[in-house]
């Protein structure tokens, strides 16, 4: 698509352009101008599967993608780096996601969670809307504080924290739409994004300070960094304890509670897979308090959490540089090339998904559909895929359902505005306005 038709579309509406342009192609690669230079929209699972696994390496990150540079100018050099400083960093960071000890840790969380909706009562009996967005981090940071940093950082910091990482998505928008543009020309939303991050340092940086004058023996996110050793049997440098401590706030908060403020809109559009979740909720958890032994039988929720993730990914985008020479689908990427996955434009094609891929529908996640129209690997990869598929993926599939128990056991939800947002352009899918909800508490609304 030459410049003079992508460029106006990018930039009024990058989400639905892009898929667009994907379901004109049918996952043909896309050739899209920008002006100076162009990219490479891919969206066919087998060729998104060759980009991040099977020639992962012809395809880094890029320090000099829109997208990459500013999440560097954040995180460092760290787990979302590439080469020797990320394998040395996932080695270090990779057993606090294991399965076996989030599975330990799910009546904690539960609890942290349980708590932070308990302040929620007043205001659902006075009536009064509340920004949802707002309620979800503050559920997630008490979770994620107490299970990855053992409480040495607050919750009160922690939304601190978020706040800031919501300056630094947003403000990233103008680099994501000049992406020719070098960073050495300032932007608007710059000034904002250095300021943010300089303030999420302002909080980590002390903490981590402390952690390490007193290491202690657990292995919470703070004491791994302390303890670690390079290969070589030295301390980390403190850059590179900085780095990782940052990158996993982001990675244990942004992605659960960005992804969770869709869920109310779509389930007000949807009331028959709200009542769906409200029986199986009722008859599996009761008033609550949700439990790990009630997870396994969560089983429509978590459908409705897959689905939530195949439309509204919260990496919606994902840019990689080719670093030599490729064909992909019959189209000759040149070295320097910059290749598009895009997780929200695959995860609604028609040619994957069917004629109702834009619908939201739970059931085409049940055993027995899947079974029946087998998907190839790639039609659904809202995580990433290969050796830096994300390490949070667990951690959503155990923290996401005990949100969302602990609240439909709590409360019914009526939106002041029952319309599901637009997307906002920023560096993960954001409403592009608040969703604010008035909650009735569950045993007076219940009539059944």
């Amino acid at each position: 698509m030459p410049a003079w038709q992508a460029l106006p579309r990018l930039i009024r509406n990058p989400h639905q352009t892009l898929v667009e342009m994907a379901n004109r192609a049918d996952g043909d690669v896309v050739r899209v101008g920008l002006g100076v230079s162009s990219a490479y929209l891919v969206t066919n699972p087998e060729h998104v599967q060759q980009v991040l696994h099977e020639k992962a390496d012809n395809y880094p990150r890029g320090d000099d993608t829109p997208l990459w540079r500013s999440v560097r100018k954040l995180v460092g050099d760290g787990i979302l780096a590439e080469g020797e400083t990320w394998t040395a960093s996932r080695r270090t960071l990779a057993p606090l996601f294991r399965p076996t000890r989030l599975n330990a840790l799910v009546d904690t969380m539960a609890d942290a969670v349980a708590d932070t909706a308990g302040r929620l009562d007043e205001v659902a009996a006075a009536g009064q809307p509340v920004n949802i967005g707002g309620e979800l981090s503050r559920m997630v940071s008490s979770a994620i504080m107490r299970v990855f940093f053992a409480d040495r950082v607050s919750v009160d910091s922690a939304l601190r924290i978020m706040a800031a990482q919501e300056v630094i998505v947003t403000s990233m928008a103008p680099r994501l739409l000049a992406p020719f543009v070098p960073w050495w020309i300032r932007l608007p939303g710059d000034k904002r994004f250095h300021a943010a991050v300089e303030a999420i340092d302002d909080i980590l940086l002390p903490v981590l300070r402390e952690a390490l004058r007193e290491p202690g023996e657990g292995d919470d996110v703070l004491s791994t960094l302390a303890r670690a050793r390079t290969a070589e049997g030295q301390p980390l440098s403190m850059k590179q304890m900085r780095d990782d401590l940052v990158s996993m706030v982001a990675v244990t908060t942004e992605t659960t509670y960005v992804v969770l403020t869709w869920l109310w809109p779509v389930l007000t559009n949807h009331p028959d897979v709200t009542e769906r979740l409200y029986d199986e909720v009722g008859r599996v958890v009761g008033p609550g308090p949700v439990r790990a032994d009630h997870l396994p039988e969560l089983t429509y929720t978590r459908l409705v959490l897959q689905e939530l993730l195949r439309l509204y990914p919260a990496g919606w985008i994902v840019p990689r540089r080719a670093a030599g020479a490729d064909v992909l689908g019959g189209v000759r990427i040149e070295p320097g090339a910059t290749i598009v996955l895009s997780p929200y434009a695959t995860q609604r094609l028609p040619s994957l998904w069917g004629p109702t891929a834009a619908d939201f529908d739970p059931e085409r996640f049940a055993p027995e559909q899947q079974a029946r129209q087998p998907l190839p690997r790639y039609a659904y990869y809202p995580f990433g895929g290969g050796r830096h598929r994300c390490l949070g993926e667990h951690l959503f599939n155990v923290e996401a359902v005990l949100i969302v128990t602990t609240l439909v056991s709590r409360f019914r939800f009526t939106l002041t505005d029952s319309a599901i947002p637009r997307t906002r352009v920023a560096a993960s899918l954001r409403p592009a306005r608040p969703v604010e909800v008035v909650l009735t508490p569950l045993d007076r609304h219940r009539t059944r």
